[in-house]
């Protein structure tokens, strides 16, 4: 249901509308990267550490 309505609402033939997806995928990767992970990584358990030395 997204997906169809992004495809119908960006402009351009069809290869136009695949490069602008992938730059808008890319760009909301490289934001997960740089803002979303970084913020949650010390709320996450992973750097628990449960053996003492």
């Amino acid at each position: 249901m997204m997906y169809g309505w992004l495809w119908r609402t960006l402009p351009g033939p069809a290869w136009v509308r695949v490069l602008i997806l992938l730059a808008l995928a890319a760009a909301v990767v490289a934001a997960c990267f740089t803002w979303v992970f970084p913020a949650i990584a010390p709320h996450m358990p992973f750097n628990d550490i449960t053996v003492d030395e």
